[in-house]
């Protein structure tokens, strides 16, 4: 079954939870910046579709407070991004580089500290990651 994606909206609460840990719906809603406001009863909406689509999960009850927790870790979400992100371009990382070129949002500069990013990663492991 494939994953469920995230809102804009939605993302932006998971990551005031990766911030925050566990926290509750109106601690989430404070956590935001005073320009990102909004009802509270539009974070509890978002707060459970991300429960439904599993990327929170309830931990606790407070009196009447429920507690959320990250259910879905930063690295796991950012590396189904980047899957589905492949996937407009065929499987190509290629297109993809070649596409952001195109658009201004990599420059050849970018790609040039990539590129030499790259070689100090292999020449580290190729050393046995030891530092020179």
């Amino acid at each position: 079954m494939k994953e469920p994606r995230l809102s804009k909206a939605e993302t932006r609460i998971l990551e005031q939870y990766w911030k925050l840990g566990t926290a509750s719906v109106r601690e989430i809603l404070e956590s935001l910046p005073e320009d990102e406001r909004v009802a509270y009863t539009t974070v509890q909406t978002l707060v459970y579709r991300l429960e439904e689509k599993s990327a929170l999960k309830r931990v606790k009850k407070i009196g009447n407070a429920q507690l959320f927790e990250p259910a879905l870790n930063r690295s796991q979400y950012r590396s189904r991004l980047v899957r589905d992100l492949l996937d407009l371009f065929g499987g190509s990382p290629r297109l993809l580089v070649s596409n952001l070129l195109e658009n201004g949002a990599l420059t050849l500069r970018d790609l040039k500290t990539l590129q030499s990013a790259v070689r100090n990663d292999k020449n580290r492991r190729s050393s046995g990651g030891k530092h020179a």
